[in-house]
């Protein structure tokens, strides 16, 4: 049971990191101006923000510390919030904010899908 959990809120989390990825898309498409002069923005947030999670709080980001690894994932998917909330869409962003709340609480208590297999004799 604890392992389909596990299983549900890895990819409760994939999704969350691919709509953050959309809002720092979007959040930069509109402080670069929008039209063509917002495209390098809306490149660069999330271009940035996926080097910052591969480095740091990826599955198989190497040797880095449980803190960073949280302080990255606050700083992008918290980030996201507060930028959708700045974007005219508190609902949105109070809902973002909460799940992804949920999900490192839920991430912090279940087993690790991302372990090596327990072997058996």
């Amino acid at each position: 049971m604890r392992t389909g959990l596990a299983w549900a809120d890895a990819a409760l989390a994939f999704v969350l990191e691919l709509v953050a990825l959309a809002v720092l898309a979007r959040a930069g498409h509109r402080l670069g101006g929008g039209g063509l002069p917002g495209v390098a923005p809306a490149v660069a947030l999330p271009v940035v923000a996926a080097v910052l999670w591969a480095r740091f709080a990826a599955p198989r980001a190497g040797r880095t510390s449980t803190g960073r690894r949280l302080a990255v994932q606050l700083l992008v998917l918290g980030g996201a919030a507060v930028l959708l909330g700045l974007q005219g869409a508190p609902g949105w962003a109070g809902l973002l904010g909460g799940v992804v709340v949920l999900n490192l609480v839920a991430a912090a208590l279940l087993p690790s899908v991302h372990a090596p297999p327990e072997r058996r004799p």
